[in-house]
C-alpha cells in the first residue's frame, strides 16, 4: 500500500513537471519577441511607434536591428529618434503609384531601417532598448507587418519574420505587427461639427440675457430702496430741526 503511494505521488510530481515545462516553455518565446508598441494605429493619420527589443541572450548583447517595412503598405514619410550610442541608416525603394503626401507625389519610399550599436552600447543579457519611428500618413489596410533581423554580438540573429495567421497560434518567430483601424466617420445626417459648437453657445447666451435682466431688475429695486431709506431720513432730520427751533 505505502509503494502504490509512493508510485502515484511520483507519477503525479512527474506529470506537473512536465506540464509546468510545456506551459512555460510556450509562454517564455512568446513574450520575448521583437514587438512594436503601440499596436494599433489609425489608417491615413500620423503615428509615433518604438520597436521594442529584448535580450534573448545570456551572454551575448544585441549590436543590430533591421526592420523591413511591407512592400504592399508604403509609407511616405518615415523619420527616426536618436537613441544614444546607436547609429540609424534607411534605405529607400522605388514606389508605383506614387504616394501622395501633403498635395506632393512621391515616388520613393523607406523599406528598411537599420540601427547599429557604437562600442559598449548593446543591449545587454536582461535587458530591453526601444528604437522610436515617426511615419505616415499610414496607408489603408488593416494591418503592416515588419519583418525584423536581431542581430547578437556572438553572430546569433534571430528572425522575426513568421506572418500571423488569423484564428491561428502565434508562429515561432512572429514579426512585429501593426494593427491599423479605419478613420472614424460622422454619422450620416448628423450637424456639421460648427453647429454642434454653436448650441452650446447660443444656450450660454440666452443664460447670460436672462441673467442680465434679473440683475438690472435687482439692481432697480436696490436703488427705489435707497431712495426710500434716504426720503425717510431726510425727513426725520427735517422734523428734528423744527422742533429744536
Amino acid at each position: 500500500m505505502t509503494r502504490f503511494r509512493r508510485t502515484a505521488t511520483a507519477a503525479a510530481a512527474l506529470a506537473f513537471t512536465a506540464a509546468a515545462t510545456a506551459v512555460l516553455g510556450f509562454a517564455g518565446p512568446a513574450s520575448a519577441h521583437v514587438t512594436v508598441n503601440p499596436k494599433e494605429a489609425t489608417q491615413g493619420g500620423y503615428a509615433r511607434v518604438a520597436f521594442r527589443v529584448p535580450n534573448e541572450s545570456d551572454t551575448a548583447s544585441t549590436t543590430k536591428l533591421e526592420v523591413v517595412l511591407p512592400e504592399n503598405a508604403p509609407v511616405g514619410s518615415v523619420s527616426t529618434m536618436p537613441v544614444p550610442g546607436w547609429t540609424v541608416t534607411t534605405e529607400k525603394r522605388k514606389v508605383d503609384p506614387p504616394i501622395e503626401v501633403h498635395g506632393s507625389q512621391l515616388t520613393e519610399a523607406v523599406s528598411k531601417i537599420t540601427w547599429t550599436a557604437s562600442g559598449d552600447a548593446g543591449v545587454k543579457p536582461g535587458q530591453f532598448q526601444e528604437f522610436p519611428v515617426s511615419m505616415g500618413p499610414l496607408p489603408q489596410v488593416d494591418s503592416m507587418v515588419f519583418k525584423t533581423l536581431q542581430t547578437y554580438s556572438d553572430g546569433t540573429i534571430s528572425r522575426w519574420i513568421d506572418d500571423p495567421a488569423p484564428g491561428a497560434e502565434e508562429p515561432e518567430h512572429p514579426a512585429p505587427v501593426l494593427t491599423l483601424a479605419a478613420a472614424a466617420a460622422a454619422p450620416s445626417g448628423s450637424a456639421s461639427p460648427a453647429a454642434a459648437v454653436a448650441s452650446p453657445d447660443d444656450d450660454d447666451d440666452d443664460d447670460g440675457n436672462g441673467l442680465a435682466v434679473g440683475l438690472g431688475v435687482a439692481g432697480l429695486v436696490a436703488g427705489l430702496a435707497g431712495l426710500v431709506l434716504g426720503g425717510l431720513a431726510f425727513t426725520r432730520t427735517r422734523r428734528e430741526s423744527i422742533t429744536k427751533a
